[in-house]
C-alpha cells in the first residue's frame, strides 16, 4: 500500500509501480466505486484484453427443473 494526495482538484496520482503492475496507460477510462468507506478505481479493459479470462472456471452446475 503506497500513500497518495489528494490535490485541491480531487485528482490522485496513481504510482508507477501500481500503474506498471496493472498495465494501465494514461487516458484510460475507470470506474469510480465507493465501498465501506473506501474509494476503489476499477480499470475498463479492451475487449481483446479479456479474451480466456475465464480459461478453467468450472461451468457444471444443477439446474432447476423448470429452467432445463
Amino acid at each position: 500500500m503506497e500513500p497518495v494526495t489528494l490535490s485541491p482538484k480531487y485528482q490522485v496520482v496513481i504510482p508507477r509501480s501500481i500503474r506498471r503492475s496493472l498495465n494501465l496507460r494514461p487516458g484510460q477510462k475507470m470506474h469510480v466505486v465507493e465501498h465501506d468507506g473506501r474509494v476503489e478505481f476499477i480499470p475498463e479493459r479492451d475487449i481483446s484484453e479479456l479474451q480466456g479470462f475465464l480459461k478453467g472456471m468450472n461451468t457444471e452446475f444443477e439446474r432447476e427443473e423448470d429452467r432445463a
